[in-house]
């Protein structure tokens, strides 16, 4: 697994909203469920739209391109668990929302 980088502040990211930020040349989603920060790729598999820019409701978020659908803290799609986007680790360091991204993920 790559270095944690700070790429956030926990204020910037309120509760049940997103943001799509850069882990080393790399767009990631950050999302925060009530107050639980999870990062996934960026990328919907669909058709590549931006899922940081997606609809949050509670941990699923809904690419603004096409309307599918993902789980934040799995990275499933809940209407076909085959379909995936990756999950990368977070953590919280003090105020700091920090994010790696996994072996092998570009």
């Amino acid at each position: 697994m790559s270095e944690f980088v700070t790429v956030a502040t926990v204020e910037d990211i309120p509760p049940g909203t997103g943001q799509t930020v850069e882990v080393h040349g790399v767009w990631i989603a950050l999302f925060n469920v009530d107050g639980a920060f999870y990062a996934i790729d960026n990328t919907c598999p669909h058709a590549g739209g931006p899922l940081g820019e997606g609809y949050l409701d509670g941990c699923i978020v809904e690419c603004p391109w096409h309307g599918w659908r993902f789980n934040v803290q799995t990275g499933a799609r809940p209407e076909n668990p085959a379909i995936a986007v990756t999950c990368c680790p977070v953590r919280i360091e003090g105020n700091e929302v920090q994010v790696a991204l996994p072996e092998g993920f570009k």
